[in-house]
């Protein structure tokens, strides 16, 4: 049955070929081909899904020798990666057969869309390393065909440069991680490996490995300071934005995920990560708030979304990461391919009138009644059993809530938004108890749990708290501070992304020079 996953991925990537070797300047009804592959994955992936359910997590016979060859990994992760893969990919293969209709190279391009999808198909059902070595950087090498679709546009070329940079940085690290943990543990099949991390069967040098490991999750998930490319990819068409949430950008975070028991040998360097996700994610919210085109807000959305990812995989918690992946990944991929329609959108929901604006006391009411609610709600789900990773973020999302709760407690407000905040407020903390447990029940076997923290974990959990909580405090206070004359600097320098990419943009073009 796990064989059977492959099924998907090889037949995008003869529709690939076929539009890539024979685009035409109307590729016609071959440019359903992906589509179909794409519906036959998704039917293979939901009869996968049952055999885990009433088998357990399994590994296919390896289709190749010395190690080397295919093999498919049949669990939690690959089965609900091939389905979000699959399901997001589907749509933006449809949207781009309708969007691109009259482009001279759209056959060409949805081509290297299937070659695309089948790359990273083949990477999150990897049961071996090199396999996964092997898709990794087939992804990134598909993915720079698209970002170069208008090759005359500078910014485009200079995108696809960055890109290039950091998936070169991110494969090395990979091919170093894979060398070390072959030569560590004598096997390439990724089951046995993370088996013998978990029993703690390890050798003397993993923390390299997953040091390594780390480093190729930062470059390819474009974390801060290599996220240059990915705020630049709206050079490319829009499906290419939408098709970078279908297992591309958010490769790096799968990589922590797949190799959890690993990373978990190391605690030094999810400490790391989870001090540099944070930081992403708190820089490029920032950022994201300031920038007038919607494509780039979302961009570096993306960027912060990713951030979180990786501070979740820091803080252990690896089945809310892979949640995180699946939840982001959908919403993304419509954000972006319905992002032509939101400036009219958002203009037809406008109406005049006064805005409330909550003064300090309102904002402190909502820190309070959002802090309540998650106490009330966490109470119900046994919050004093969880693990205090899992509280601690908890009380980061809760932040976020409490942002709508201040402006439904404002002097202005009607009494109906008063009402209609808090119970979003509530439902959003009800929502984050009741997939915490599903997640963690769904991968229970799959992936670890995290160990109980030491004291530089509390203190990187005290850290992420309190940075995300003054954040929330800033945005929620905002209009009170507004009018100062240092508000206004910085939001010059926030719309510039706080200058981050001009080390990348000197590095891009010494590249694209030699």
């Amino acid at each position: 049955m796990s064989q059977l996953l492959f099924l998907g991925p090889l037949l995008a990537a003869l529709a690939g070929l076929v539009l890539v070797l024979r685009p035409g300047p109307r590729a016609g009804t071959r440019l359903r081909l992906p589509e179909g592959a794409m519906i036959a994955h998704l039917a293979a992936s939901l009869a996968a899904g049952g055999h885990l359910a009433l088998g357990g997590p399994e590994t296919s016979g390896l289709i190749g020798a010395a190690g080397a060859g295919l093999s498919a990994r049949l669990d939690i992760v690959s089965v609900a990666l091939a389905l979000t893969v699959g399901f997001v990919g589907w749509v933006v293969l449809r949207f781009s057969r309708v969007a691109l209709d009259g482009e001279a190279g759209q056959g060409a391009f949805m081509g290297w869309m299937s070659l695309t999808l089948a790359a990273v198909l083949v990477l999150v059902l990897a049961g071996n390393l090199i396999q996964l070595l092997v898709a990794w950087v087939c992804v990134g090498a598909a993915l720079n065909r698209l970002l170069l679709f208008y090759p005359e546009r500078p910014r485009a070329r200079r995108a696809a440069a960055k890109k290039s940079l950091s998936g070169l940085i991110a494969s090395l690290s990979l091919l170093g991680a894979v060398i070390l943990m072959i030569r560590g543990f004598g096997t390439t099949d990724i089951a046995a490996i993370t088996a013998a991390a978990h029993a703690g069967r390890v050798p003397a040098d993993l923390w390299l490995a997953a040091l390594l490991l780390a480093v190729a999750a930062v470059f390819k998930s474009a974390l801060i300071p290599t996220h240059g490319w990915l705020t630049e990819v709206m050079e490319a068409p829009t499906p290419v934005s939408a098709l970078l949430h279908a297992g591309v950008v958010n490769a790096g975070g799968f990589l922590l995920i797949r190799f959890a028991d690993v990373m978990l040998t190391a605690p030094a360097v999810l400490t790391v990560l989870a001090l540099v996700g944070g930081f992403s994610a708190l820089v490029a919210a920032a950022v994201a708030t300031t920038q007038p085109a919607v494509k780039t807000a979302l961009a570096w959305s993306t960027c912060a979304q990713m951030g979180f990812m990786v501070l979740q995989c820091g803080l252990a918690l690896f089945p809310l990461a892979l949640l995180h992946i699946v939840a982001h990944s959908l919403y993304k991929a419509h954000a972006f391919l319905s992002s032509g329609g939101a400036v009219e959108a958002v203009t037809a929901i406008r109406r005049p009138g006064p805005v409330a604006v909550p003064g300090g006391r309102a904002v402190a009411r909502a820190f309070a009644l959002a802090l309540a609610i998650y106490a009330g709600v966490g109470a119900v789900f046994g919050i004093g059993q969880m693990a205090p990773q899992a509280v601690a973020l908890g009380a980061i999302l809760i932040f976020g809530v409490a942002y709508l709760i201040a402006q439904g407690l404002a002097d202005a407000a009607p009494r109906a938004l008063t009402w209609r905040t808090t119970a979003m407020s509530g439902a959003a903390t009800l929502a984050y108890f009741a997939f915490h447990a599903g997640a963690n029940a769904l991968s229970a076997g799959s992936l670890p749990l995290p160990p109980a923290p030491d004291a530089l974990t509390w203190a990187v959990m005290a850290l992420s708290v309190a940075g995300f909580g003054l954040a929330a405090l800033a945005q929620a206070t905002f209009p009170l501070w507004a009018g100062h004359p240092a508000a206004a600097g910085l939001r010059v320098h926030l719309m510039n992304g706080l200058y981050l990419n001009a080390v990348t943009d000197r590095m891009a073009r010494s590249l694209s020079k030699g």
